[in-house]
């Protein structure tokens, strides 16, 4: 079976009434957890980024927490997977603010951490991209955020 373009879902949509609307969001939720995701984010936290970007820090600072530090095989997969959740949190909200702050957050986790990034150089890859990634974001937000993002990007760098 070939999946359908998102115009013609958008429009099928269009004709299914709010009972059968909910039905087909409650099926969709049992097939991936990543979508129960998204519906919990939808429903629960949207209204509230403030608390939404609070949960997901905690969250990092958890996993943050359980990495086996014994390798630098181990800091690296661990690392990546972290990377990949927050992004994963970040596609949830599409808030750009909310993008630049977790991963800001990110980034100073991983510059502080102990053992330091500096003796690996993969970790230090990870690194540097994720903060010209973040330079770019913040260019493209509101002046006044651009300037408190920036003195941001400038204290984690100064660690």
């Amino acid at each position: 079976m070939k999946a359908v373009s998102v115009v013609t879902i958008r429009k099928e949509l269009k004709h299914k009434s709010s009972e059968e609307l909910a039905e087909l969001c409650l099926r969709l939720s049992r097939f991936k957890k990543e979508n129960k995701e998204l519906l919990t984010y939808l429903l629960f936290e949207a209204d509230s980024e403030a608390g939404y970007i609070e949960t997901v820090k905690e969250e990092i600072d958890e996993q943050f927490a359980l990495i086996n530090t014994n390798s630098y095989f181990y800091i690296k997969k661990s690392v990546r997977k972290i990377l990949r959740t927050t992004k994963k949190y970040n596609r949830y909200s599409l808030n750009k603010e909310t993008e630049v702050e977790l991963l800001l957050y990110f980034c100073k986790k991983l510059k502080t951490m102990s053992p330091s990034i500096k003796r690996n150089t993969t970790l230090t890859n990870i690194y540097d991209r994720n903060m010209e990634a973040i330079v770019k974001k913040i260019a493209k937000l509101h002046e006044d955020l651009q300037y408190d993002y920036t003195i941001v990007v400038e204290d984690i760098e100064a660690l």
